[in-house]
């Protein structure tokens, strides 16, 4: 199928483009961008992205799909359709899946199962040790060659740090990436909320910032020591964007992302026992919510994620310490990072950057750009169009998110994967 995308104002961000053109798409790779098709060019599609923004489809470093193991929270179908609807045509997801993802086989049914066309590229996160116990490395070899781009435990911490030292040593004889959370578990033991005002208030027993940071310290010395490439996930804190800045000036190399829940809120969002809110980390302070923006602007922190974790409404209508971690992230992940930009004046260049070239940077794969010979990974969407936020309109199963509610701005009308039309948004009107 050719596809010729016509009328839109083209952003490549890693090429520096954005201007209004034309995009040619033939056999489903990019064939070039202009006013006029290449030569021979003749297109079986016209999609009409007049006032819309045509982009490198989202890639997301971070979304659990609920399967293997927790079908009664998420199937495939349902968050491959989410991410369809969100743009997102490539992601990772982490290993927590029930089997863990700690065998080739495994990975490779994971990948085989999401081959289809209409779904988005599928980049399975290994894990560093058998069941992410903490104390048996895997075959990182075997399961980089299954499919696995980097390796990492969830959110399950490594507590013996001499097999963290070994897990960081291995990957790096290899060149494997290394995604890790900084989470004492000690610290955060029994915690459900940031330990501060909001929590003692509620009486809600506290995860102070020393957690993460303390962990995070313990991350930065081993990757000093073994050169591995790390990449910390989910910061969450003001302290821990000052680390990772002083470190890289220090020569390790270090990525971080955080998720963009954290971006706009903090833990005074958590109101009257909120359980959309329960997150991990959970939300800190007002400070620490404007460091995390301030510090995405910057590049302090390499890229966003949606940090999606969809949770069946049973473990959501629960009191607040006893409420499932997690929020559903894949179809906020662009209205939520425009509304960030939005309000810090930060150019949609550098914002579209954070959630397509950066993150495909991180993943070390070629993509996240409109360079002609890739595949035609693309998303347009409408920036003067809301997307409001409800039950009827989330195509994820999981319908749990502190945003219910909310108009935020940003509509995604096309998203092409490898050139196959996987989401009309043209054809679906929004439900209230």
């Amino acid at each position: 199928m050719n596809v010729h995308i016509r009328g839109g104002r083209l952003i490549d961000p890693a090429n520096g483009v954005d201007k209004h053109t034309d995009l040619f798409i033939a056999e489903g790779r990019i064939v070039g961008a202009g006013d006029t098709a290449p030569a021979g060019f003749k297109a079986s599609t016209i999609l009409d992205a007049t006032g819309c923004i045509v982009c490198p489809g989202l890639i997301d470093l971070s979304a659990r799909l609920r399967e293997p193991g927790f079908e009664y929270k998420a199937t495939l179908e349902s968050e491959m359709a989410a991410a369809a609807a969100g743009g997102v045509t490539r992601l990772a997801c982490p290993p927590d899946t029930d089997p863990v993802l700690d065998e080739p086989g495994l990975v490779e049914m994971l990948t085989h199962r999401a081959r289809l066309p209409e779904f988005p590229h599928v980049h399975p996160i290994g894990a560093l040790t058998v069941q992410l116990g903490g104390k048996k490395l895997t075959e990182m070899a075997e399961l980089s060659e299954a499919g696995c781009v980097a390796f990492g435990q969830a959110n399950q911490a490594i507590v013996d740090t001499q097999v963290l030292l070994h897990a960081m040593n291995y990957a790096a004889t290899f060149d494997f990436p290394v995604w890790l959370q900084a989470q004492d578990p000690f610290l955060a033991q029994l915690g459900v909320a940031h330990d501060g005002e909001v929590a003692a208030r509620l009486g809600l027993t506290g995860i102070p910032v020393a957690a993460e940071t303390i962990a995070l310290a313990t991350l930065l010395q081993l990757a000093r020591e073994t050169g591995v490439r790390l990449h910390v996930t989910r910061i969450s804190s003001a302290a821990s964007v000052d680390m990772i800045v002083a470190a890289r000036a220090a020569g390790i190399a270090v990525t971080c992302d955080t998720a963009v829940h954290y971006l706009h809120l903090c833990d005074h969002d958590i109101g009257f026992f909120n359980a959309h809110a329960r997150l991990d980390p959970p939300l800190r302070t007002q400070r620490d919510r404007d460091a995390l923006r301030a510090g995405l602007a910057s590049g302090a922190i390499t890229a966003v994620c949606s940090d999606h974790t969809p949770v069946d409404d049973d473990g959501k209508q629960k009191p607040f310490g006893e409420a499932e971690i997690g929020a559903t992230g894949l179809e906020l992940l662009l209205p939520l990072t425009l509304k960030w930009a939005q309000e810090m004046r930060v150019p949609l260049l550098t914002a579209l950057a954070r959630i397509t070239s950066d993150p495909a940077h991180i993943m070390g794969v070629n993509a996240g750009r409109l360079d002609a010979g890739l595949p035609a990974d693309i998303c347009v969407f409408d920036p003067a169009a809301d997307f409001h936020v409800s039950r009827k309109n989330l195509k994820s199963q999981g319908k749990n998110t502190p945003f219910l509610g909310l108009d935020l701005p940003g509509r995604v009308r096309y998203t092409l994967i490898n050139g196959y039309l996987a989401y009309d948004g043209t054809t679906q009107p929004e439900s209230y």
